[in-house]
C-alpha cells in the first residue's frame, strides 16, 4: 500500500488507516478480544500502518486491545489516541481538556497501548472552557518530553485550528467526511491546505449507510448508537437511499463495490487526505483496503460532483447532545 503524508509535518502513513472504534464501542456488542486482534494484525499484513484509538472506546479498552495487537510491529505502525473528557466510576462525563487532566489522560494512554510514545495526540473535542492555547502548550511540552509526537485535533473549526497551530504545528485536523458529509470542504479545507495540516475521514462510509448494507427495514442493535442518529431514522434512511443508488450503479460500471467507490471518491480529493474505515469483520477489512486499486477518472468525479448537487441529504448526522460537543468557531 502506497503511503501519504499527513501535510507538512513529518508523519508519513499507510494512505488507509484502521479506526478501531466499532471493535468495542458505539456498534452494537463489542468484538471477541482476540478476534479483534487478529483484525488488526490482519490489517497489518494488508499493508495498514495507521491506527486510530481513544481512551473513550469502551472506555480504555480498545486502547488496551490495539496496545496487544501491534505489540509485534509496533515500531513500524503509528498509532492514533485521544484525550478530552472526564470520568465518572469509569464512564465519562462532560469535557475536560484542562493541562492536567490532559497529562493524567496521556499517562493511562501509554501504559494501556503499552507503547513509550504516542504517535498522533488528538483533542477529542474542542473543550469551550480551555482555551486552546493552553491545550496546544500542554501537547507541546509532551512532545518535548518524548510522550508524544504530533499533535493534532478532532472536530475543530478554522479558527481553533489556527490558534492551536501558533502555539505547537498541528499535524492533523480528525473529522467527519464522505458522499453524504462534506462540510469540511468549505469550512476546514482552504485553512488545513493554507497551514499545511493533513486531514483524516472517519466513518468515510458513512457509518455503514454508504455500503448498501442498511436499508429502511435494518434494525440495530440497541446499544448501537445509530439509533440516536437523525439521519438514521427510517424515514431519512428511505429518502437517503437515492445516494446509495448512485454509489451502487458507479460500483457496478466500475467492478467495485459500494464501499470501494465511497473509499477512493475521498482519496482522489486531496493527497493530504487519509480516511480509516472501520470494521469488525476481515472480510470487510479486505474489501475496505482494495479500495486503493479503485481509481476514478476527472469525468466520474466530474460525474458523482453533478448527481451529488442534486441530492439532499435528510436528517442531522449528530444527536442533539453530540452536536452540541462540535466546535463551530
Amino acid at each position: 500500500m502506497k503511503t501519504r503524508k499527513l501535510g507538512n509535518s513529518g508523519l508519513e502513513v499507510s494512505e488507509i488507516g484502521l479506526g478501531c472504534m466499532g471493535l468495542s464501542f458505539g456498534y452494537g456488542p463489542p468484538t471477541d478480544k482476540q478476534e479483534a486482534i487478529k483484525l488488526i494484525r490482519r490489517a497489518y499484513e494488508l499493508g495498514i500502518t495507521f491506527f486510530d484509538t481513544a481512551e473513550i472506546y469502551g472506555p480504555y479498552i480498545n486502547e488496551e486491545i490495539v496496545g496487544e495487537a501491534i505489540a509485534p510491529f509496533r515500531q513500524n505502525v503509528a498509532v492514533a489516541t485521544k484525550f478530552g473528557f472526564n470520568y465518572v466510576n469509569d464512564q465519562p462525563a462532560g469535557l475536560n481538556s484542562k493541562p492536567e487532566n490532559i497529562r493524567q489522560r496521556v499517562e493511562g494512554s501509554l501504559k494501556r497501548l503499552k507503547v513509550d510514545v504516542i504517535d498522533l495526540l488528538y483533542q477529542h473535542r474542542v473543550d469551550p472552557e480551555v482555551p486552546i492555547e493552553d491545550v496546544a502548550g500542554t501537547v507541546k511540552d509532551l512532545i518535548c518530553e518524548g510522550k508524544v509526537k504530533y499533535f493534532g485535533l478532532s472536530e475543530a473549526g478554522a479558527n481553533t485550528i489556527r490558534r492551536a497551530h501558533a502555539v505547537q504545528p498541528v499535524t492533523a485536523l480528525q473529522s467527519e467526511y464522505s458522499l453524504w458529509w462534506r462540510e469540511p470542504e468549505t469550512k476546514t479545507f482552504p485553512t488545513l491546505e493554507e497551514l499545511g495540516i493533513g486531514f483524516v475521514a472517519f466513518s468515510p462510509l458513512g457509518k455503514g449507510f454508504l455500503t448498501g448494507k442498511i436499508d429502511v427495514n435494518t434494525e440495530f442493535a440497541e446499544n448501537d448508537f445509530r439509533n440516536t442518529v437523525p439521519r438514521f431514522n427510517k424515514e431519512n434512511r428511505q429518502a437517503n437511499m437515492v445516494l446509495v443508488d448512485l454509489i451502487k450503479q458507479i460500483a457496478l460500471e466500475k467492478n467495485a463495490t459500494p464501499a470501494q467507490i465511497a473509499i477512493a471518491w475521498i482519496l482522489a480529493q486531496k493527497p493530504w487526505i487519509v480516511p480509516i474505515p472501520g470494521t469488525t469483520k476481515i472480510h470487510r477489512l479486505e474489501e475496505n483496503t482494495a479500495s486503493v486499486y479503485v481509481t476514478l477518472s476527472n469525468d466520474e468525479l466530474e460525474k458523482i460532483q453533478i448527481a451529488l448537487s442534486e441530492i439532499k441529504i435528510a436528517g442531522h448526522r449528530y444527536s442533539e447532545s453530540s452536536e452540541k460537543m462540535v466546535d463551530k468557531n
